[in-house]
């Protein structure tokens, strides 16, 4: 009973808040859609070259009627449209952008928490404009956006971020998509589990096996059973089906991670391969990390490897010795032997604790520390 009382309590304090979600449909194609008229009705796709092995980074809406989505890569999206025109991404006119687009938001809450360069948070719990009315500021910040940028974006309203991240998927694009707290438990009930924030393809699949297709099904599930069968995820399983998300509007969003990645033109054939490739990364990574804020403590590092097939492998570790060239070069080993074939992309990257120890109370060596072995 104890714990029921307290999932309610939990649901009352979600449903008080006025969340918004916004997101840019199709950012970068739409940007280059509004500075290039001419190519509004085209299918387009913002990415790399096919000749350098490039992938999509978005596309309108006109190239995903021929199956082209994100993270394809190019040489097949021309390959489903042949008319497609790829144009190069250019990350300074985008980033510009978003910031009017942030000042924008900032007319109406201080409360923004940015999750990309497209999209973004709001808290309006506090706003007063529009009689408090969340859905009539997400209507006018669209309006504003739409007229004084030229960009479109769609929008969701709701009661918590879990909600009006989905809300805002709901009738993309150009769409508004309001759930009232009145609605949470309805709307809830019948959202598909694959909608729900933590859950990929792989506990996807495992919920389907266990013939759980929407949260109405997981709430017949107990916390106790949930947990055994998905560890930690299993308590945020049990919250989200039943509507519970009270993550706050995070206005300092501190980073996870530091990554650096490159695609190269031609598979590497083998592990000394991609080690040798791994001293100028490294040394990207070390430009990188020594540029952020310096009360970023480390915890582990990792390394990201996909295969000519376009699987993907990830292998991380503590850093009992700091970060080192010779860290990664062991990491590289062993992922090169789950795929044991080419590899197209490599990335290396540095995991962040919020605090300067771990639990145990040691602080985590953090100076970068060349292999003796490199020139």
């Amino acid at each position: 009973m104890a714990v029921l009382c307290r999932f309610a309590n939990m649901t009352e304090l979600s449903q008080q808040r006025k969340i918004i979600h916004c997101d840019c449909d199709c950012f970068y194609a739409a940007v280059e859609m509004r500075d290039d008229p001419s190519l509004a009705t085209l299918p387009i796709a913002v990415g790399g070259s096919a000749e350098r092995r490039g992938v999509v980074a978005t596309c309108n809406y006109a190239a995903r009627a021929y199956g082209i989505h994100s993270a394809m890569a190019t040489a097949r999206a021309q390959r489903l449209c042949p008319d497609l025109i790829v144009v190069p991404p250019n990350f300074t006119k985008y980033r510009e952008i978003a910031l009017q687009i942030r000042e924008i938001f900032s007319d109406f809450t201080a409360l923004v928490e940015p999750l990309s360069l497209d999209e973004a948070f709001l808290d309006v719990s506090a706003t007063e404009l529009y009689q408090g009315s969340a859905t009539l500021m997400a209507e006018a910040i669209r309006v504003r956006i739409k007229d004084e940028i030229g960009i479109i974006v769609s929008a969701g309203v709701a009661p918590s971020k879990f909600l009006a991240k989905i809300a805002s998927d709901w009738r993309k694009p150009d769409g508004l998509f309001v759930i009232t707290p009145q609605q949470v438990d309805s709307f809830v009930l019948a959202l598909p589990v694959g909608k729900l924030f933590g859950v990929g393809k792989v506990t996807e699949k495992k919920l389907h096996q266990l013939a759980i297709n929407t949260c109405g099904d997981l709430r017949q599930l107990s916390l106790i059973t949930l947990t055994e069968h998905f560890g930690v995820l299993g308590k945020r399983l049990f919250e989200l089906s039943r509507g519970i998300d009270n993550r706050p509007v995070s206005v300092d969003r501190r980073r996870k991670s530091l990554s650096v990645e490159t695609t190269f033109v031609e598979d590497l054939p083998d592990a000394a391969t991609c080690i040798a490739r791994l001293p100028t990364l490294f040394e990207q990574l070390q430009t990188r990390y020594e540029n952020i804020d310096d009360s970023y403590q480390v915890s582990r590092h990792y390394l990201k490897m996909r295969f000519s097939d376009f699987t993907s492998t990830t292998v991380e570790r503590e850093l009992p010795d700091g970060i080192t060239l010779e860290g990664y070069q062991g990491l590289c080993e062993q992922a090169w032997w789950r795929g044991e074939q080419g590899v197209r992309l490599l990335g290396i990257g540095l995991r962040f604790i919020d605090s300067t120890h771990d639990q145990a109370g040691h602080q985590y060596p953090l100076a970068f520390e060349a292999d003796s072995g490199e020139g």
